[in-house]
């Protein structure tokens, strides 16, 4: 199994640090942040791992190395000085990216089985993509998914509607043919790809049970530390 970790970001909210590390290189819990993430996918039973790079990303390519400490064999996509947004980063990326492939970004940690959104994908026909989601109610970030637990009915980014109370999770399976329809060099995110497979009824949901952790914010890796902490004591 493959994912590919949106890694490229400039981490703006985690300034001044993150001018000269990348986000997914600070610490947390006595490691570089990108080494807990991908010892998570490789206990989900993924061996494949396309690290999308941009900002300082020399930086992880250091670190990680080939992945081969981690079980996993990890490869790089290198996105250049001008920035394409997360769908234009999967873009870049796309020689390398497999049929089916997860999505996820370099500065989440989700306690979930990051494979169950891929096994879905695989298992069904009717869709072009499974996005783990979770009640989120507007707690930690702004909602921005309706969903019935089959569908993604909705995606709206930066929506005020409280009828929106599910978020994106943070990981997200694809068919590598919906990504490479975009045009090659195209800056894209990927709440457009995510809003035109759920309005196409081509977004299947799998809802997650336990909160999202991330390091976007001082907040958010203060709480992942503190998480983390516990469970290795």
């Amino acid at each position: 199994m493959q994912a590919a970790i949106l890694a490229g970001g400039l981490a703006t909210r985690m300034r001044p640090r993150t001018l000269t590390v990348p986000k997914a290189m600070l610490e947390v819990a006595g490691r570089p942040f990108v080494e807990w993430q991908l010892e998570k996918l490789a206990a989900c039973g993924f061996d494949d791992v396309v690290m999308c790079i941009a900002h300082l990303g020399e930086q992880i390519r250091d670190h990680v190395g080939d992945g081969a400490r981690f079980g996993l064999r990890v490869r790089y996509s290198e996105e250049g000085p001008t920035l394409l947004g997360t769908w234009g980063a999967l873009r870049a990326a796309g020689s390398m990216l497999a049929p089916t492939f997860l999505a996820t970004y370099g500065d989440s940690y989700l306690p979930f089985d990051y494979a169950a959104p891929l096994r879905m994908l695989d298992s069904f026909t009717d869709c072009d993509g499974v996005m783990s989601a979770f009640k989120n109610d507007w707690q930690w970030d702004p909602s921005n998914v309706r969903t019935d637990g089959e569908w993604i009915l909705e995606y709206v980014k930066g929506t005020e509607d409280r009828a929106f109370d599910h978020i994106d999770y943070g990981a997200i399976a694809f068919r590598r043919d919906v990504v490479l329809a975009l045009p090659p060099n195209t800056k894209r995110g990927l709440e457009v790809l995510q809003h035109d497979l759920a309005a196409q009824r081509r977004l299947r949901a799998y809802v997650a049970r336990a909160r999202f952790f991330e390091i976007g914010s001082p907040e958010g890796l203060s709480t992942l530390e503190r998480e983390l902490s516990k469970a290795k004591a």
